[in-house]
């Protein structure tokens, strides 16, 4: 199957070492005003009450810290909080997250097959080039699904 041809993708999520208990799965669906992002994650660590989401450029979740997830998808070049890959953050209630979201920023085709990752902090929605949001958490590979 193709990015073209997927109407939806899912990333499931796994946690660094620093967070094993983390796990969850981000639903993509394509629909004629952008894409509906819906998240459900659990074993969140408690002490922190919100986490920074982001799509990133890279390929792989390989590696301890996920070295090769690239920056934040940002084929428009623009600051952040305005990148492509730029997500809502997910609030942290008793280990868990939901989060559903539309966004326009971009389509599946340009997601499927990139990264998507939880940061250990939330994002500031001012510092460049990323929010300041800490060491990369979690991590899942968009996938057509």
């Amino acid at each position: 199957m193709t990015p073209n041809s997927c109407s939806g993708a899912i990333a499931r999520i796994r946690g660094e070492a620093t967070a094993p208990a983390l796990q969850g799965e981000v639903r993509f669906l394509q629909r004629p005003d952008g894409v509906l992002v819906t998240v459900e994650v659990s074993g969140l660590p408690q002490e922190t009450p919100f986490f920074a989401l982001h799509i990133h450029e890279g390929r792989s979740c390989q590696g301890r810290g996920f070295p090769r997830t690239g920056g934040h998808l940002n084929g428009s070049m623009q600051p952040h909080p305005r990148h492509q890959g730029d997500l809502p953050p997910l609030l942290n209630v008793g280990g868990k997250a939901y989060l559903s979201v539309l966004t326009d920023r971009f389509t599946l085709p340009e997601i499927i097959g990139r990264t998507l990752v939880i940061h250990s902090g939330a994002d500031d929605f001012r510092t460049q080039p990323a929010g300041n949001a800490g060491p990369k958490l979690a991590c899942g590979m968009i996938r057509c699904g």
